[in-house]
């Protein structure tokens, strides 16, 4: 009488044959029926691409909501920032300040551009006797006398508002920023904004050839991931079709394996975007890679069917035959990997940024598909196109010697493989905290990149482009005019310039003082905070009433006076140097201001360096989740708890040594790198479940004792994991050539993880099995005919 556990495995058998013959018998509509059903997915058409920064950034996010209600106090900040440098190293000429004027004033032209900010048109204060003068600090800069042009010269280099800012000390470069107000109502305003930026600033140089521009800001940032992406989609992708293509050429030797492999990968990808145009899915720069993954991923499943298929044929069996064959001992594998994948990619969307949700549901749908196309698509146009694979007839030619050899050297040495491997892999995961989190998104692109190039320049000749804001209240209406508010925010400031990471401090306390100055006469015995509230008031009411249109303070003080922007300019630090600095500041506050002053620092800037902290801790529970329904699957799938478990082993070292290798060759962990955990768990569990279930087939049917089931794994699957691994590896490694950084250090991870999982399952865990098995021989757990089957079909291939 069978046991419960036989006859699952019979009645899955029996499901697995009778789909393979009903898929060979209907070929033909099998075939039309899921190219027609990929075209209709297909149709929900191509999603629109979303260059904006703020998508890295969920709802609920706490940086992006202080981020959020500090622009909403004030004026929004998304800017442009042009950069000139004169290619004789002086701004302070004639020519160039003239030049500068014309570009300042064009700069207004831009589309949705709300202010503009240059040396030409700073509001420099004078005073005349007792009348007050507020006007631009450049006019009319051609006809200026040498005399002018070096007053002009000493003021803006010595403008505290202006210098590290809008100037460098050697006045050898400057910077005019544009800040835009977009009105939201399509995501094509940024590129409208990029568009006019660059066609000015190419019609400046062209005219003013002693010049040279470099453009920067969250505008060009924006820009740049757009460029980043359609640079992959227009290389990465065509050279991995030619990596596809030609490892199942090599591998396979068979044209019709190739062109049915290469109709389920775009009908899988096909699957995938066409889900994203349904499901109203925008295209992100992380998103984008989906198609890659799916190219690279869909493979697997295929490759397995094929070689296996091919094997059967060599071997002497007819094309019916190897297709029914293939199908049988691949499928439940097959679905098996196919299922953690998806899983594995479904924990993405535990990830504090939705473009990565976006990856991730995108590839699980397309490694669905991908896996339906490989057991319907694949043998059905295997069954209808003509195979020629010659037939070998000796046991050495239908083997892979290679992988025989493998097999014997772990059978003779497993004990001391097993030991070694145990202490290599517990003594790399130990480099593990050599790791830490930085996330400069400047970093995100490489150097092909223009806007990486110009920032990289702006950071070394004129100002830091990382910052740090707080919102400073006084608790009052008009409260910004109190002198002990005013005293706070120049203390504060002193505080800043004292520390080592900060190249600028923009504060109100600033204008305070060159307004005090400015009514008394510019004597410097008054270049400090008001002492009087009611005198301060007067100042600022009659400072503002002489600026112009477009250059007021609303982007520094809010509607009701009773808060100001505070903004500090830091050099290019780590994201976690960044959030330590922004703490300290912060404390700062807490133990030397008002309550009502306490404020959490924000900026972009910011909320990039804590994504990539948000991703490891949101990012755990979903790994965690992970490897909780893989090994309830894998346990069910192998119909046995032992091997279950056990198959956690060589799934999570993989990932643990791989960050430990990481440690010490990299050691840094951005956003994009902190999603493998959970993404290549999913993968990896493909050659643990190949090979063990060829391992328990040849325990179960066959009655092999540990060691023959560990040569009859490497016989029948060994060659498949070392063909998908490299298909998958070289996927990974075409990936990692991508000039948008999250992209490129997530494959350079996974495919070391992918190459580490290859080689513990290999020694590891052969070593693993063969110690906890022992010799003894099982009984076959498959009916008397149903053995007589198996050993029929596979008697060629010492089944």
């Amino acid at each position: 009488m069978k046991t419960e556990n036989q006859q699952q495995g019979s009645r899955a058998r029996r499901f697995v044959l009778g789909w393979a013959d009903w898929v060979i018998r209907w070929r033909w509509f099998v075939l039309l029926g899921t190219i027609l059903v990929a075209m209709f997915v297909a149709s929900g058409g191509m999603p629109q691409f979303n260059s904006d920064y703020h998508v890295f950034f969920s709802d609920e996010n706490p940086q992006l909501q202080a981020y959020d209600a500090l622009q909403n106090k004030y004026t929004k900040d998304d800017n442009v920032f042009i950069v000139i440098e004169p290619k004789d190293g002086n701004v302070f000429t004639r020519e160039t300040l003239h030049a500068l004027e014309q570009l300042t004033t064009e700069s207004w032209q831009t589309p949705y551009s709300s202010r503009v900010d240059g040396i030409t048109n700073f509001q420099h204060t004078r005073a005349e006797g007792d009348d007050l003068y507020v006007e631009d600090l450049v006019q009319g800069a051609i006809d200026k006398s040498d005399t002018e042009i070096s007053r002009i010269r000493e003021i803006t280099i010595n403008e505290p508002l202006l210098k590290n800012r809008l100037i460098n000390e050697d006045g050898s470069v400057t910077a005019i920023n544009i800040t835009v107000k977009m009105p939201g109502e399509n995501i094509e305003e940024g590129n409208e904004i990029i568009a006019h930026v660059r066609k000015m600033t190419e019609a400046f140089e062209a005219n003013h050839p002693g010049l040279k521009t470099h453009l920067s800001g969250m505008i060009m940032l924006s820009g740049a991931f757009y460029e980043s992406s359609q640079k992959d989609m227009g290389t990465l992708v065509p050279l991995m079709f030619l990596i596809v293509i030609l490892t199942i050429l090599i591998t396979t030797r068979t044209i019709s394996g190739t062109v049915s492999t290469l109709l389920v990968i775009i009908m899988s990808i096909m699957a995938g975007i066409g889900f994203a145009g349904w499901a109203g899915i925008q295209m992100t720069p992380p998103s984008a890679s989906a198609m890659t993954m799916i190219l690279t991923l869909a493979v697997a499943d295929s490759i397995h069917i094929l070689i296996t298929l091919v094997q059967h044929m060599r071997a002497g069996h007819s094309k019916r035959e190897a297709i029914r064959e293939s199908i049988r001992v691949n499928f439940m594998p097959v679905m098996i990997t196919s299922l953690t994948t998806v899983i594995g990619f479904l924990t993405m969307n535990f990830s504090d940024s939705p473009p990565f949700h976006d990856l991730g549901n995108i590839t699980a749908v397309g490694m669905t598909a991908a896996f339906i196309f490989s057991v319907s698509t694949l043998p059905a146009l295997m069954a209808i196109l003509p195979v020629k694979v010659k037939v070998k007839t000796t046991d050495t030619e239908t083997k892979s010697p290679i992988m025989r050899r493998i097999a014997e050297f772990v059978i003779a040495h497993n004990k001391k493989l097993l030991w070694l491997s145990s202490a290599t892999i517990i003594g790399v995961s130990a480099l593990v905290v050599n790791n830490e989190l930085d996330d400069q998104f400047v970093g995100y692109f490489d150097e092909s990149i223009k806007f990486r190039r110009d920032t990289d320049f702006i950071s070394e000749n004129l100002s830091g482009i990382y910052n740090v804001e707080f919102s400073l209240g006084s608790g009052e209406s008009g409260g910004i005019n109190n002198p002990e508010y005013l005293k706070t925010l120049q203390e504060f400031e002193d505080w800043l310039y004292e520390q080592d990471e900060v190249i600028h401090v923009n504060t109100f306390a600033e204008v305070a003082r060159r307004i005090n100055k400015s009514m008394h006469g510019d004597s410097l015995a008054y270049y400090a905070v008001p002492g009087n509230r009611e005198e301060a008031a007067q100042f600022l009411l009659l400072y503002e009433m002489s600026l112009p249109f477009g250059l007021d303070l609303n982007n520094q003080v809010n509607v009701d006076k009773s808060e100001t922007r505070f903004t500090i300019t830091l050099e290019n630090i780590s994201s976690t140097s960044l959030i330590e600095f922004s703490e300290r500041a912060e404390s700062w506050l807490k133990e030397n201001a008002p309550e009502t002053m306490f404020a959490n620092g924000t900026s972009t800037t910011v909320m990039f360096s804590h994504l990539s902290q948000r991703q490891i801790f949101s990012m755990m529970s979903g790994t965690a989740l992970a490897i909780g329904l893989i090994s309830i699957i894998l346990i069910i799938a192998l119909r046995s708890f032992k091997y279950g478990l056990l198959s956690l082993i060589p799934n999570i070292a993989p990932v643990a040594v791989g960050f430990g290798v990481w440690g010490v060759t990299s050691g840094v962990i951005n956003s994009g790198i902190a999603i493998v955990f959970g993404m290549t768990l999913g993968i990896i569990v493909d050659d643990t479940v190949h090979f063990l279930s060829k391992y328990l087939r040849a325990r179960r049917e066959h009655g092999s004792d540990s060691e023959d089931a560990v040569r009859y794994a490497f016989d029948t699957v060994g060659r498949a994991l070392f063909v998908t691994t490299i298909v998958l590896v070289s996927g990974f490694i075409v990936m990692a050539q991508s000039s948008f950084g999250l992209n490129s250090g997530m494959a350079k991870v996974t495919a070391l993880i992918i190459v580490l999982a290859l080689v513990i399952d290999f020694l590891m865990l052969p070593a693993l099995l063969i110690n906890i098995s022992g010799k003894e021989k099982k009984q076959p757990q498959v009916s008397t005919g149903e053995l007589a089957m198996a050993k029929a079909s596979y008697s060629s291939t010492n089944n």
